[in-house]
């Protein structure tokens, strides 16, 4: 006899198996294309041969072996789907400068866009396919973490990112495979079942396992609508029903009324932010207000005596002395100070031996401040307080970062964004194709069009 199955999870399974692409407003479908050009930019980038973490995961896809279906972004080759998911997925994250949810606390691009590419070029998918796939995936995502509760997952130790982006994994992979309402709903099961992801990438020096939980995200998304799309059995309804999702991730105060939430009428890849610096998505707003400073006041590094950023308290353990470069608020705030920007090769190079670094480092504070924390995580509010050398201070608070749809950028910051973090792997030729491609993506037949792009932009595995 089948399980009895949520309406909830109905909903949630048959939006993403049905819903139209006419059905997406022309804003959305626009700014989609600049959450994914946006995030092809930093998975070229990672791509390239300077960076070990791509290296070492072309070696691993090329060990598997497989049909050759999908393409390794920046290698010049294809590897199995399942292997491209993972290793393009990794790459999405490497250099932690792709779009995010604030809210959510999700990496979701990094996720939904390779699982598509993946997939799409497998299944000789439409660009229009592949869009859609990319907006469902990240709405899947979005809703199971907001339900779920991401704050809820860091308390337990695990990734939104890895937990949640499994199951959009799962939407963009089944959209594209053609599951039928109750198909996606055994792939969000198997999904669930293998949604892992912990938060000890915090002590992995080499930031090698920090990216990693979405690559197994997009892999085990990925893999679960493979099975589904075979008839592979799977939990019917992974959210409410028995040994739930929800009843293993969340602290008991799960809201599974955000899976249906306004579905259909608000898509939540419209609230992904674009991020302009290359590190831990909570430290953008205290940069800005940092950099404000800095910048009015006409300040060097000589100058500054004490910087003190304040953040709310329920998010603070994330930044506050982290032993990664990427996420370490006394190691990232001194970078800017120094340089007016934050790189790639700021988080996966070590400056700390650099005395200037050093100095500055010992005289930044990151506080937990409970006036900040109500707000959060739809807001990241920070407070950036300077001391200077002669006593002066000066104090600025920045409530959504540059980047945010609060506080947006243009598509034209977003295309002069790509072509800067693109530009070592690519030529101005492959660039100006990509970004018209992208430009068009509803207009193509076939998204392996895109795929090749992107792997003559490499330098070869």
């Amino acid at each position: 006899m089948e399980a009895e199955v949520s309406e909830v999870t109905r909903r949630l399974a048959s939006f993403v198996a049905e819903m139209r692409y006419e059905e997406v407003p022309p804003a959305v479908a626009r700014y989609a294309r600049m959450i994914v050009l946006d995030t092809l930019g930093a998975m070229l980038a990672a791509s390239s041969p300077r960076y070990s973490a791509g290296r070492i995961l072309a070696e691993f896809a090329r060990l598997q072996g497989g049909e050759p279906e999908s393409t390794l972004v920046g290698r010049g080759t294809r590897v199995s789907c399942v292997s491209a998911a993972l290793a393009n997925g990794t790459l999405g994250y490497y250099c932690d400068v792709e779009p995010h949810h604030p809210e959510a606390i999700l990496h979701g691009a990094a996720v939904v866009v390779p699982t598509a590419l993946a997939v799409g070029e497998r299944q000789r998918s439409s660009g229009r396919e592949f869009l859609s796939a990319v907006i469902l995936g990240a709405e899947v995502g979005v809703r199971v973490s907001l339900a779920i509760g991401p704050t809820a997952l860091y308390r337990r130790g695990f990734h939104p990112s890895a937990v949640a982006g499994a199951l959009g994994a799962a939407a963009a992979a089944g959209r594209l495979l053609g599951l039928s309402e109750e198909g996606m709903r055994r792939a969000f099961g198997l999904a669930g079942t293998q949604a892992s992801g912990l938060l000890a990438w915090e002590t992995d020096p080499l930031e090698h396992a920090r990216p990693f939980n979405p690559g197994v995200a997009a892999r085990n998304g990925t893999t679960a609508a493979l099975l589904a799309a075979l008839g592979f059995g799977g939990p019917p309804d992974v959210f409410l029903g028995k040994f739930s999702l929800f009843g293993a991730f969340s602290d008991g105060d799960a809201r599974p009324g955000e899976l249906t939430r306004a579905l259909g009428q608000e898509f939540a890849i419209a609230g992904f932010a674009i991020k302009l610096y290359s590190c831990c998505a909570f430290l953008h707003p205290g940069l800005d207000a940092l950099l404000r400073i800095l910048g009015q006041q006409r300040l060097g590094a000589d100058d500054v005596a004490e910087t003190v950023l304040r953040f709310p308290t329920s998010g603070v353990a994330l930044i506050d002395g982290n032993p990664l470069r990427s996420h370490c608020g006394q190691y990232i705030l001194p970078i800017a100070v120094l340089d007016r920007r934050v790189t790639i090769d700021d988080i996966l190079h070590d400056r700390r031996s650099d005395p200037r670094v050093d100095e500055l480092s010992r005289r930044t504070r990151v506080v937990a401040d409970d006036a900040l924390d109500g707000g959060f995580p739809a807001r990241y509010s920070t407070v950036v307080e300077v001391t200077t050398a002669d006593g002066r201070r000066f104090s600025e608070r920045v409530d959504y970062a540059r980047g945010c749809p609060e506080n947006p950028v243009t598509p034209e910051e977003v295309e002069a964004k790509f072509r800067t973090l693109a530009g070592e792997v690519a030529g101005p030729a492959v660039l100006d194709a990509i970004c018209r491609l992208v430009g068009r993506i509803e207009e193509l037949e076939d998204v392996r069009e895109l795929g090749e792009l992107l792997q003559l932009s490499g330098t070869g595995v």
